[in-house]
């Protein structure tokens, strides 16, 4: 509803994971530069840890566009998978035909001779898991076993793993030192730092065509940044939600009470800041953004009715 209001071309705070939308900030960035650099070494396993939202599906993206040629991708996004259906889904990705219909020890010599003939080729496959977390154990050990396709001087195969903290706790086990030990480069997708959000945001709106500065005020930019913590995914639906209440008040631009009545809504997602006063509290109380957008709706419609 908003996109034509704000002389938008498209809606700028989704959330699906858009790799047009990625920005270059100190976090992302180094994490894509560590990723990048580690491919060049062709060594192991390689991880990227972040919490729920913090950009690491883009990031993951992101890296599969800008991996050409020399490098062969194969990308597992939902990685629930017993040992012998990981091995399925990834001969798949290399081209194997009739994956499924392969013994285990028939399938491991397929994929082995897959990478030999790209190695031959002068490729560099490489294996990307997304959401890593939700690996079953046997299919962690499965993984590291396919590192040890190797050629005298090189691996034939790296493997990115994309995951949540939880990663991180199930590898310091003990029965995964032998996988722990081979991650040759490890990065974690921080959150975006304060200084940086109005970035993010700015970026993201150019992206979708703003073009007239500065959509959102320092006041709605303080108190965004205290709810969300810097998480990408909250920055989003806060925003999305804030720029609605903007809109169904008529406001130019996205101001305190608009940011905190998107905040009020997204309770289940958000930890408002507990130095939050109840006078504020009080202060912000309203409609809801439900009933904001509600009449919103009705404007546009008796306008349109007047009109026609």
């Amino acid at each position: 509803m908003y996109q034509e209001y704000f002389n938008l071309k498209a809606l700028p705070f989704t959330l699906t994971p858009n790799t047009e939308y990625f920005c270059n900030l100190p976090g992302h960035q180094s994490a894509l530069n560590v990723l990048l650099f580690s491919l060049k070494t062709g060594e192991g396993f390689i991880k990227i840890t972040g919490e729920v939202g913090s950009g690491k599906t883009l990031l993951c993206r992101t890296i599969l566009n800008q991996l050409t040629d020399p490098f062969v991708t194969a990308y597992i996004p939902n990685p629930d998978l017993d040992p012998q259906a990981l091995r399925v889904a990834i001969a798949q990705e290399l081209g194997i035909e009739n994956a499924a219909n392969f013994s285990q020890i028939e399938l491991l010599q397929k994929i082995n001779d897959r990478l030999l003939a790209l190695c031959a080729q002068g490729k560099k496959p490489v294996l990307i898991i997304d959401e890593a977390q939700a690996l079953p154990d046997a299919s962690l050990e499965a993984l590291r076993l396919l590192t040890n396709l190797e050629t005298e001087s090189s691996k034939l195969l790296q493997i990115i793993l994309f995951g949540q903290p939880e990663l991180d706790q199930r590898l310091r086990q003990h029965h995964f030192r032998q996988l722990l030990q081979r991650i040759a480069f490890s990065h974690y997708l921080a959150p975006i730092g304060r200084e940086d959000l109005m970035s993010y945001i700015c970026h993201r709106l150019a992206m979708a065509g703003y073009t007239k500065g500065s959509l959102f005020d320092q006041k709605a930019c303080e108190r965004l940044y205290q709810a969300s913590k810097g998480i990408p995914r909250i920055i989003n639906i806060l925003c999305h939600k804030a720029m609605l209440v903007a809109f169904g008040l008529g406001l130019p631009h996205v101001n305190e009470y608009a940011m905190q009545q998107a905040i009020g809504d997204s309770h289940e997602i958000v930890n408002v800041s507990a130095s939050q006063s109840t006078k504020n509290n009080r202060l912000f109380m309203g409609f809801g953004i439900g009933a904001i957008v509600i009449v919103a709706i009705c404007i546009i419609f008796f306008k349109q009715t007047a009109l026609s």
